[in-house]
């Protein structure tokens, strides 16, 4: 979610590179997890935006294809928006599977493609946004076109799974563009509303299960708080996001109501990352997070922002000395460590459980 205001062992990994334009990282699954019984997905489909994107928004509208992105994995820019993996990453690694490839790359890395492709967007939402990249709606259109296109089947993709990340960048747009508090609640519902039209047409399309990641507490970002000097959240935020997650849990429930089955569900990402935020979780083999509203990342003064510098080149953030102390990144994303301690969560893995059964 690269434009909010709201809101590991190793992979081995594969560099292609193309000219004139970055390079895409290409994994092996998360050596420390472990390959569940039950349902094996053979492809896994992400939709959404940045906490699930790996490489698709263009190096033109995001600063995750620029210096400090990356540095701890693969050690240069690599279109995640942390300085390491992401949501996607690891939920690839739970599944047993090879983070999917971006859509952007499916020409050039084709022979990937039976294996899913990850279609979503840093900074998107289910409506248009500031960022000019595609929103979910045109991201299942992409999927609906490779059907058409016989690049994938209906029987094929009864051995897939999809994950869904709405993070905010919808509300974003909503306040940058003046909408008002009195129709934020009627907003928040047409948001929801439009996530489950979404979710339905996935799973029509054929993809057999669809996991969709509720709202964290966006009023506990550091992009909130900083203005606190990262000591408080803003409430009233948080009190919003409860609203889109009772919302989302009543979507889901009646699309299995709908269709007869247990074929959607919530991925526990709010509790999940509550847990460690409030250190009520432990992650083994990590250090304490410090201060879990600072950043490891962020803008020397309001307006700049992680890996922004001036027209001297000269850069206009600072940044922590050791990521894995972090809980975030920059102003909205987790750090790689960060993202593990919510992965390691029971909330996170009890969740993560419904892809499998």
């Amino acid at each position: 979610m690269d434009t909010q205001s709201f809101l590991f062992s190793v992979f081995c990994f594969l560099f292609y590179f193309l000219s004139g334009e970055p390079q895409v990282v290409e994994g092996t699954r998360l050596s420390w997890t472990s390959s569940p019984f039950g349902f094996k997905p053979k492809m896994l489909f992400a939709f959404g935006d940045s906490y699930a994107d790996t490489g698709n928004t263009k190096i033109a509208v995001t600063r995750s294809w620029h210096f400090p992105y990356g540095i701890t994995f693969p050690g240069k820019p690599s279109g995640r928006f942390s300085d390491g993996f992401v949501s996607t990453d690891f939920v690839a690694g739970y599944l047993g599977m090879k983070t999917p490839i971006p859509y952007r790359w499916r020409k050039e890395l084709s022979g990937r493609v039976k294996y899913g492709l990850n279609f979503a967007y840093g900074g998107t939402g289910v409506f248009d946004t500031l960022v000019a990249e595609p929103n979910m709606t045109s991201q299942i259109d992409f999927l609906q076109q490779l059907i058409n296109d016989s690049v994938y089947t209906k029987r094929v993709l009864r051995t897939s799974v999809a994950l869904v990340s709405l993070s905010g960048n919808d509300y974003s747009y909503y306040l940058e563009t003046n909408g008002s508090a009195t129709a934020f609640p009627g907003f928040i519902q047409s948001v929801v509303s439009q996530l489950m039209v979404n979710m339905k047409r996935i799973h029509d399309l054929g993809v057999r299960k669809i996991g969709v990641m509720s709202l964290i507490s966006l009023g506990c970002t550091p992009q909130n708080t900083a203005g606190s000097s990262f000591q408080r959240c803003n409430e009233t935020e948080n009190d919003l996001v409860m609203l889109h997650n009772n919302l989302l849990l009543q979507a889901v429930n009646t699309l299995n109501q709908q269709t007869n089955s247990t074929l959607f569900f919530i991925i526990d990402l709010h509790n999940a990352f509550s847990n460690v935020f409030n250190g009520t979780e432990t992650h083994q083999g990590s250090p304490t997070f410090e201060n879990p509203f600072e950043p490891c990342c962020f803008g020397v003064t309001e307006g700049f922002f992680c890996g922004n510098v001036d027209e001297k080149g000269e850069k206009k953030y600072t940044l922590c000395s050791n990521p894995k102390t972090k809980l975030f990144w920059d102003g909205n994303h987790p750090t790689s460590e960060g993202w593990r301690a919510i992965y390691s969560t029971p909330a996170f893995q009890n969740t993560l459980k419904q892809f499998i059964d």
